[in-house]
């Protein structure tokens, strides 16, 4: 009977994304899982077609190779246009072995498969984290629920189902490479039988399907140190998706970014806020209160005659440098406001006080027009 195709197995169109198929692969397993249909050979073997397809597709070299070949990849006599005999223990080897071998050893692909006792290193896995300003300031311990692969606890990570083991593989002995030699040349590669895990499984369990690990939600305690910046990444070792038959789990990186401040900027360890004053107190002189990050209030005091980009530094105001006792300025910049929707009153006063100004009043606009009125007059002539 021919094999069904992996990605009609799944339910996916050809072009699914690595989310899609483990959507889908998530659903179909919980569906047909041998607990959910106990004493159904129809369903377990549904079961172990869904896992077959899933573990092809989701590996980007088998899945390039089976796009390609389709099964043909992966069986002896395979891939298609690579005749010749005298690769492998039985013959002919598939694409994706050679395709391994060739290019995988350079890239470092089939060197991280190669491994004793058939175990692989569980993939490394991302997860995206907005912190407010304010917990960037202070620091904080969150907890998260992170969806991953841990290990089949049914069968302890061997893949094998209770009771039995795995069984070292018999065309490659045990080291999960088979050397070719056709002609002059001898290569070696991944062996064909158990895909260079050096073992194979008769009798695979029920709950993990051989794979030796199962998907599911994890909570993990993060801890965010005070000063922490945007776009900082956080590494927990062995926190990533669990390694296939009791291989070593990957990591879990956590990838921080900090919300917009409705008041503050950041850049590095200073903090940068814009402060609009009115016109009379940037002409008059006078202060105003700022509240920072550490919830005290700052009194900000306004010499007569600011103009507006005046900067005034608060030493220490700022965030915390991380890991270190050292602490960042706060920089308070003012711009003045022009007043709005005048009474009779401010405006007659207004127009007053215009009238009785001079240069000595309003110097960098009586400057700049002076030069322009020069520049203007040299065109002309």
């Amino acid at each position: 009977m021919a094999k069904a195709d992996f990605y009609e197995t799944l339910g996916v169109k050809k072009g699914a994304d690595e989310k899609e198929l483990k959507s889908a692969y998530r659903k179909l397993a919980m569906k047909y899982h041998p607990d959910r249909n106990p004493g159904d050979e129809a369903a377990e073997q549904k079961f172990k077609e869904v896992g077959e397809a899933y573990e092809t597709l989701k590996d980007p070299q088998k899945r390039a190779a089976y796009d390609r070949f389709g099964h043909a990849a992966f069986e002896n006599g395979g891939a298609g246009g690579f005749g010749g005999g005298g690769f492998g223990a039985g013959g002919q080897g598939g694409f994706s072995d050679i395709f391994e071998d060739i290019f995988g050893e350079m890239m470092g692909g089939a060197r991280q498969r190669r491994s004793t006792g058939g175990r692989e290193r569980g993939a490394d896995l991302r997860y995206n984290m907005e912190i407010t300003l304010e917990e960037a300031y202070y620091g904080k311990t969150a907890q998260i629920r992170v969806p991953s692969s841990i290990q089949c606890d049914n069968c302890s990570g061997s893949g094998a189902k209770p009771g039995t083991h795995p069984t070292t593989c018999g065309t490659c002995h045990g080291s999960g490479r088979v050397r070719a030699a056709q002609g002059f040349f001898s290569i070696e590669r991944t062996c064909p039988t158990c895909h260079g895990r050096g073992q194979t499984i008769n009798d695979p369990c029920p709950k993990c399907a051989g794979q030796g690990r199962v998907t599911e939600d994890r909570s993990l305690s993060v801890n965010i140190p005070a000063g922490i910046e945007d776009g900082t990444r956080i590494r927990l070792a062995g926190e990533g998706e669990a390694g296939m038959r009791g291989g070593p789990s990957g990591d879990l990186y956590i990838f921080l970014s900090v919300k917009p401040h409705e008041f503050f900027q950041r850049d590095g360890a200073d903090l940068f806020c814009s402060v609009p004053i009115s016109m009379t107190t940037a002409a008059l002189g006078g202060q105003f209160d700022v509240v920072t990050l550490d919830g005290s209030k700052t009194r900000v005091k306004v010499p007569e005659g600011t103009q507006t980009g005046k900067q005034f530094r608060l030493r220490s105001k700022g965030m915390p440098v991380l890991r270190s006792s050292q602490t960042g300025d706060l920089y308070i910049q003012v711009t003045i406001e022009t007043p709005q929707k005048l009474s009779k009153r401010q405006r007659e006063l207004l127009t007053e006080f215009e009238s009785l100004s001079s240069k000595e009043n309003s110097p960098e606009s009586a400057g700049f027009f002076s030069r322009m009125k020069d520049f203007f007059d040299t065109l002309s002539n």
